[in-house]
């Protein structure tokens, strides 16, 4: 998981990576470059996920949110980057998250982000979001750093949050656990998760995270 103020770092070259995830897919060369890199072992599971998507262009947000949420929670195990990709922090593209069968919270949301996009889900109905989870109910429990995914089906509307550490959708009113660090989408960085808020200027720093996650999806069939 990456730090917060590192993610701050880079979120000024989100539009780039959106841009990509926004195109259609070469579904031909997703397929090719998944299996040369990991076999046909993951071969299923990327002709599932490709039906998620062809199923999804012919429906409402409401089913593209709960098949999309519910194939990936279900199709991907929970692992830390230290372990998958023995690094402290890499954000996969959803190609190398199915062909690893894991990934953390970040590849999680960033596999359904795309893949949303991919079904016809407007790119500003979506935002990523930075939470500190609390790990505990009682008063003062402990946080974590966690990242879910939410969907906005006006700009004024309760987000709706799509999370790995639980099944269900549910308004972010009812994820009480959650606090909100900050939000971003092809738009920019939001300070909160209201919808209908303006995005603050990008930031600066170093882009190599988000470039390297644009040349992968672009190489694997994501234009």
């Amino acid at each position: 998981m990456a730090s917060l103020h590192g993610v701050l770092a880079v979120l000024c070259c989100l539009a780039l990576l959106v841009g990509v995830a926004n195109g259609a897919a070469d579904f031909d060369r997703l397929l090719s470059s998944l299996t040369q890199r990991w076999g046909n072992a993951p071969t299923a599971k990327f002709n599932a996920w490709r039906s998620v998507v062809q199923a999804g262009m012919a429906a409402s947000d409401s089913e593209r949110i709960k098949r999309v949420n519910g194939f990936f929670n279900q199709q991907l195990q929970f692992a830390d980057d230290t372990v998958v990709w023995s690094q402290p922090d890499y954000w996969a593209t959803p190609m190398e998250s199915i062909g690893r069968g894991s990934g953390d919270c970040e590849d999680f949301s960033i596999a359904k982000y795309f893949t949303l996009l991919q079904t016809g889900v407007a790119p500003e109905k979506l935002r990523l979001i930075y939470v500190r989870a609390k790990t505990g109910s009682a008063e003062g429990a402990p946080t974590q750093a966690h990242m879910v995914l939410a969907y906005y089906a006006q700009p004024d509307a309760e987000p709706l949050i799509m999370d790995n550490l639980i099944p269900d959708i549910r308004p972010a009113s009812r994820r009480p656990d959650l606090v909100p660090v900050f939000s971003f989408n092809s738009a920019g960085v939001f300070a909160g998760i209201a919808g209908g808020e303006s995005a603050a200027a990008g930031g600066t720093g170093r882009l190599s995270r988000w470039e390297d996650l644009l040349r992968r999806a672009k190489a694997e069939g994501f234009e």
